[in-house]
């Protein structure tokens, strides 16, 4: 087989995994941002539970007439985040999303921020194929020493009997620093081998802030066999550059109202979005 044969296999390989799962070769998996949960700082409990059911479904609602081609649920205004997530926030996560199991039409994920142990429990609960986090790596961060193992995480989604769940993992962890000296590429080839990446994901700085154009673009040279997705800051001014350069992304803040991260979802906003990402993807 030739070097062409070899990376057209791999090519292959890696859109077929996207194809099954999200239906389309680059994905754009939107954000449905579950409000304060129950335990954190910002819980609004006059509202209560309820008020987390109401805010995620007109979400949803929004992003599917928008016609996106996954939704991924997390926990973004639990601030101040924690690496260990008490048990309040994945169960109110879990009691959201099988309020609203019905009304769902796309392939959901989700993310326990920024636990990976709770995010794969979350997904076994809820039936999500997908999920997103941290699973490794040494960081400096807001929230003070940031270690993981993907070994744990691997293992433990065997014991919850989901090795079918599609791990999405970022190698740039947001709100962060690496105590690592390889650069992004480096750091996403060995994930890929060592830590049985299924996807790889490349953030910017936090929130709403986008990887830089050559980050994306070096990790997608060095990463031939597994999909690379941008996780952050995809706008509807960027996201042309981006899919050319990836096998999709994941959107939050930029198809909210006003483009700030915590407003309820914009339907027109998502629906001129998904417009640039369909043009870009027939071509």
């Amino acid at each position: 087989m030739t070097t062409n044969d070899r990376t057209q296999a791999q090519k292959e390989a890696r859109l077929g995994a996207l194809r099954r799962i999200f239906g389309d070769d680059k994905p754009v998996i939107a954000m449905v941002h579950i409000p304060a949960l129950p335990g954190t700082p910002r819980y609004d409990a006059s509202g209560g539970m309820d008020a987390l059911v109401e805010s995620a479904r007109k979400d949803i609602s929004a992003l599917q007439e928008a016609g996106v081609d996954a939704i991924m649920f997390g926990n973004e205004n639990d601030r101040p985040y924690q690496l260990d997530v008490d048990v309040a926030s994945t169960a109110g996560m879990a009691y959201v999303i099988g309020r609203l199991q019905g009304e769902i039409r796309v392939p959901f994920g989700v993310d326990v921020l920024w636990d990976p142990l709770s995010t794969v429990g979350l997904a076994a609960a809820t039936g999500a194929r997908f999920a997103r986090e941290i699973f490794t790596g040494v960081y400096g961060s807001d929230m003070g020493l940031w270690q993981r193992s993907a070994a744990t995480a691997l293992r433990y989604r065997r014991q919850v009997a989901r090795d079918d769940l599609f791990l999405l993992f970022n190698v740039t962890a947001e709100f962060a620093s690496p105590l690592d000296a390889r650069n992004v590429a480096q750091r996403a080839k060995s994930v890929v081998f060592s830590s049985l990446a299924d996807a790889i994901l490349v953030s910017g700085p936090m929130t709403g802030q986008a990887a830089p154009l050559e980050h994306l673009e070096s990790v997608r040279q060095e990463v031939r066999d597994v999909p690379v997705l941008a996780n952050t800051g995809v706008k509807h001014e960027n996201v042309a550059d981006i899919l050319k350069l990836t096998d999709g992304c994941v959107v939050g803040t930029s198809l909210k109202v006003d483009g700030n991260t915590w407003n309820p979802v914009d339907r027109e906003r998502a629906v001129e979005f998904m417009r640039i990402a369909r043009k870009v993807r027939q071509n």
